[in-house]
This record gives structure tokens, sequence and C-alpha cells, in this order.
């Protein structure tokens, strides 16, 4: 069976604080405190692997931030493939009240060198085999360039890897522009990046070097279009509720897990929407309860079997 890579290039430390409510310019005490390794790449493999698939990560990390990550990953049992840096991994802030959004305070992460870079290109080029996929997730470090994202999809399909990538701006454009054979994003970002708020002409210029087109559209539900040109549709799953931080990662996860075991486009959609939902039901970014995905199916119409690999002579590994 093909192994997920995910690929961070600005992971953080994750901290989620619950309070009563949310209020600007008040002191609101915190009745919950979570920390985690994160990252969209990082929350990513986390849902790889409560769903007991094959996942490894790549990340830059430096400073004592960037051990607390490496530390916690391993703890958690996630294969941790680093690439140190000088600079300082970065904090995030979520706060969360059961009623509002989430409110994030995101910090920059620190600039990469020429040489960092050219060490996290080589360090996926060589964790990539024929037939993994390399999902290349989240915000790049400051300073970061278009072709720094195609040097990596190019590593990564050099070494037989097909590549995913779920990021945001211009450089939704420059995966595209790259080969990218998936490129995923929201319904807001592909309408910054491509300028238009025409959903299907949104899709078709992020599909112009022939990738599969995901546009996730929160509770609306989620859009792929194939490289036929074709567009599916899928609802998401109806009457969930809670904090959906990182739902966007799952439906990522579970959209690249069944195109990997060689599932159709219609298939990996509602893969996308039962781990969305699960994410949403989650305390915390980054993670779901897969004892939640057989009610979860059912209620969506879908069969409980669904999340099952394929046979192995089905499979494209």
């Amino acid at each position: 069976m093909p192994r997920l890579l995910t690929v961070t290039p600005n992971p953080a430390i994750d901290v989620t604080y619950t309070v009563p409510r949310q209020a600007v310019g008040e002191t609101l005490r915190v009745t919950d405190v979570q920390r985690r390794a994160g990252g969209k790449g990082l929350n990513v493999a986390r849902v790889i692997r409560a769903l007991g698939r094959d996942a490894a990560t790549v990340q830059p990390l430096g400073g004592d931030t960037g051990r607390w990550i490496a530390d916690e990953l391993v703890a958690a049992g996630l294969p941790v493939i680093p690439c140190a840096v000088s600079g300082r991994s970065r904090t995030t802030v979520a706060v969360v009240d059961g009623i509002a959004h989430p409110t994030l305070y995101a910090e920059p992460g620190a600039a990469l060198t020429r040489a960092e870079w050219s060490d996290v290109t080589d360090t996926v080029a060589a964790a990539c085999r024929p037939g993994d996929w390399a999902i290349v997730a989240g915000s790049f470090p400051p300073g970061s360039s278009a072709d720094d994202l195609t040097r990596l999809v190019h590593a990564a399909h050099r070494s037989g890897a097909r590549v995913a990538v779920d990021t945001s701006g211009p450089l939704l454009v420059a995966a595209a522009d790259a080969g990218a054979d998936l490129v995923k994003a929201n319904e807001a970002e592909i309408a910054e990046a491509t300028g238009t708020s025409r959903i299907e002409a949104g899709m078709d210029a992020l599909a112009r070097g022939g990738a599969t087109v995901m546009m996730s559209r929160g509770a609306q539900g989620a859009l792929l279009r194939e490289p036929s040109g074709a567009v599916l549709r899928r609802s998401a799953v109806e009457g969930i509720a809670g904090n959906p931080t990182g739902a966007g990662d799952a439906a990522t996860a579970g959209l690249v897990m069944a195109l990997a075991e060689g599932h159709d486009g219609t298939t990996a959609l509602a893969w996308a929407a039962l781990c969305g939902a699960a994410a949403v039901l989650a305390p915390v970014a980054g993670e779901i309860d897969p004892a939640l995905i057989p009610a979860l199916a059912e209620r969506a119409g879908l069969p409980h079997d669904l999340l099952l690999p394929l046979p192995p002579e089905r499979s494209t590994s």
C-alpha cells in the first residue's frame, strides 16, 4: 500500500485555549489548555495514522520549539524526518468557546536560508518511494517563493511519488504550474488565488497543469474537479457542530488516502466528508475518533465499510 508523506513547511506548537466566551479587550479565564505539534501537514498525518495507514512527516525544525515538536510527534507515534534549521519554530494559539468561530493567532515562523530549503527538498526526494503520495500542506515560511514549492513538487515526482498541495495565495497557482497531481483549498482561497469568484472558473484555472482540484466549502460540502473536466459534488455530513479548526486538514487526509488506495473521485470525496465531520467533533485540530466513522457514514447515507482499504489486486500500490 502506498505510504503518505506529509511535508509541513512551517510547523508550529499549536496551543488551544478553551474559554467560556471570546471577547476582545477583556481578561478571560482559560478553562482548558491543549498543546501539540501542529501545522496543516502534521494534522493530516495524525488523521492518516488514526485510520491505520502509514504516514511519515518531513518538516524544518529549529530552536526549543522545534525540539518540542519533534519530541511530541515521536510520543504520538508519528515518524519524524526532521530538517534542522537555524530559526526558531513558531507557535500558534487558537481560542475556542463552542459558540463563535475560533480565533487564531498565528506567528509567521522563521525564514529558511537557501541551504535550508535545499536540505528540505533533498530530504523529501530521499523519503519518497515510487507510488507514494507527498502532501505539502500549510503556510510557507516568510520569504518563501513559488520556486521553493516548485522544487518540492519536482523532487517528489523524480522519486516516483504523486504530490498533493494544500496551501493558499500565489502558491496555489504555483502548485498548478509545477504539475502537482492534486491541488486543494477552500472556496475563498481559490477565489483569491485565481482572481475569480466563479467557482468552476477558479477550479479550471488550478487544473491547467492537469491536476485534480478539490474545493472545500465548509457546511456546503466540497467539489472535486477531475482532470477530464468533470466536477463531482459532495454534501457535508448534516447535523455536525463543534470545533471546525483542522476539519479541512482531515478532509485532505481522507481524500488523498482514498486516491492513494485506488478509489474513484466520488468515493474520495465521501472519505473527505467523513473525516472532516469527525474532526469537527474532536476537541483539537488534527484529531479524529475512528469509532465515530460508522455513525457518520450512516448519517450521510454511505456504506459503513467505505474506509476499508481496497484488496491488493485492486490497489494502485
